[in-house]
């Protein structure tokens, strides 16, 4: 009999807290677009390499292209960013604001074989991509020959 009551109330324990916190937690999912506050990290990137360029993609969704600060100190590129969001919500009987914030910055050292003054930065559909031209030396190295075999 102990046992059931111990089990009855164990799960009516989380239950009440559930209950309790269940609306802050919707209204938070809703703020962050159905993210947890723990997957607010730096963004994912991806370097892709051709013949010409290097190429740098960065999921950032929900951004503007303006939130971006793109620097290049040397060799060293940085890509940072900052948001700033508030949320108000009002009832006869509460109010509450929310304010979320948010920001990074992500830095790579970059080969000595990028054309750093054509380097090109675009934001579409929640991506920053990042064209990193190589200098025309570098392409012409790479270039493939054939060799005879003498």
């Amino acid at each position: 009999m102990a046992s059931q009551a111990l089990t009855k109330t164990s799960t009516l324990f989380p239950s009440f807290f559930d209950d309790f916190f269940k609306p802050w937690r919707e209204w938070t999912h809703d703020f962050n677009g159905g993210r947890s506050f723990a997957a607010l990290t730096v963004p994912a990137v991806n370097v892709s390499e051709d013949k010409d360029a290097y190429k740098l993609s960065m999921a950032a969704p929900g951004m503007k292209k303006g939130d971006f600060k793109i620097d290049l100190d040397g060799n060293v590129l940085t890509i940072s960013a900052e948001t700033e969001e508030r949320k108000e919500e009002k009832d006869d009987k509460y109010s509450r604001q929310e304010y979320n914030y948010s920001s990074f910055t992500r830095s790579f050292n970059l080969p000595d074989a990028v054309s750093k003054d054509k380097i090109d930065a675009r934001y579409e559909d929640g991506v920053l991509k990042l064209k990193l031209p190589k200098k025309e030396d570098v392409k012409k190295a790479a270039a493939s020959m054939h060799i005879d075999v003498k």
